[in-house]
């Protein structure tokens, strides 16, 4: 097949890592021509292709010539209509010179422009990956009205939409975005053996960061950014460590409230208690996840953190606020605890009870590894969504 992939930017990033596997996928194991349509990677995340060891996404091809790459400078992820109308027409340039037989959108601004076009050229699979919406409950009210209706508008203009989880598909079903039969979860697919090693590296990343052998980490992976609930997590961590003085929490990512998540934490005596590694790149996450004992994921809104599967391959138990897809990996008293959003005493309560047993920790870290091991490799992803693309292609 000749597939066109188009996101808004290839920033360090879920939805990214899940289009670049994807698409090599679909070279590496089908055969397919594959060209990524993206904008610049504007952000402190830093830049998936080149630290993927991509060229110059200006140049048209990726490393060893395997992934054409089509950077479109008027790609951005901010509204803007003059540069958005550029965009639109770079891109139905683009894949007029491609012609592909499936057009494979990702983010929300891509997703508007290139689903567009994609349609009104009658291509014969246009399809859609919901990574996570671009409306929710902590927006004004006006400025979610009008993303829902983008979305509404979107929905119908492609032939199939792919969500990361079940709970993607009702948040969009829900908002009348298209009829639940549109929809297909495919969860996001990763490079799982890294995580299956990440013990490996278990004793020298604690050295690293000064952690004895006895102190139990508790990691959390995310920006430091609104709505990623770092504060409540700080909120629990009083409890925490009045009952449990060994904890230690390990904050991976960097963001704009590092300095005043620190100031918190030092206006609470609990400097001693909390470890920031700032911004790391994708193959450090592994080890740093080897050297925790449990991972906490407070943030108010994601689609399903790769976070939580990657600690669960790793073996180690999740505590998460049920938001979103997260009920779908973090099974309470199976793979960790699921709690109540905002909950901060309940949360504290399940940090404790897993920092003083290491038999439970080993228990629900083990049962996460069988679950879901297999479901979250890149090559069942991509297995699943060539699937959908043969379905409206006739290709197979």
């Amino acid at each position: 097949m000749r597939v066109a992939h188009i996101i808004t930017r290839m920033i360090i990033g879920g939805a990214q890592e899940n289009t670049l596997l994807n698409c090599r996928d679909l070279i590496d194991q089908y055969g397919d021509d594959v060209m990524l349509i993206t904008g610049p990677a504007l952000g402190p995340e830093g830049d998936l292709l080149q630290r993927s060891g991509f060229a110059d996404a200006g140049d048209g091809r990726g490393r060893a010539g395997e992934l054409r790459i089509k950077l479109l400078p008027d790609l951005r992820r901010n509204i803007d209509p003059l540069r958005d109308l550029r965009a639109a027409r770079a891109i139905r340039r683009t894949l007029a010179e491609f012609d592909p037989q499936v057009v494979h959108t990702h983010s929300a601004k891509a997703g508007l422009l290139g689903r567009h076009a994609a349609w009104s050229m009658g291509i014969p699979a246009v399809i859609h990956s919901v990574h996570g919406a671009p409306f929710h409950r902590f927006q004004p009210r006006p400025a979610r009205e009008f993303f829902r209706r983008c979305e509404r508008w979107a929905g119908s203009r492609c032939h199939h939409l792919i969500s990361v989880a079940d709970a993607m598909t009702d948040l969009m079903v829900q908002a009348g975005v298209a009829p639940r039969e549109k929809f297909t979860t495919v969860y996001s697919g990763m490079d799982v053996d890294p995580f299956l090693a990440a013990d490996r590296h278990r004793d020298a990343v604690r050295a690293k960061y000064g952690i004895l052998a006895d102190q139990v980490v508790i990691g959390k992976i995310a920006r430091l950014f609104h709505l990623k609930g770092h504060d409540d997590l700080i909120a629990a961590a009083q409890a925490v460590v009045r009952q449990c003085p060994q904890v230690v929490f390990l904050l991976v990512g960097s963001g704009i409230l590092e300095d005043a998540l620190k100031a918190r934490i030092e206006s609470l005596q609990l400097g001693r208690h909390f470890i920031f590694t700032g911004l790391v790149p994708p193959e450090d996450v592994p080890p740093l996840i080897g050297a925790m004992d449990v991972l906490v994921h407070t943030s108010l809104r994601e689609g399903l953190a790769r976070a939580l599967p990657q600690a669960l391959i790793a073996g180690k138990p999740a505590v998460s606020y049920d938001v979103d897809g997260a009920r779908e990996v973090v099974i309470s008293d199976q793979t960790g605890f699921l709690i109540p959003a905002r909950q901060t005493a309940a949360l504290g309560d399940a940090l404790i009870r897993l920092s003083q047993d290491s038999g439970l920790r080993q228990r629900l870290g083990g049962e996460g590894r069988r679950r879901f091991t297999e479901q979250f490799r890149h090559e069942t992803m991509t297995r699943r969504i060539r699937e959908i693309y043969s379905r409206f292609t006739g290709e197979s």
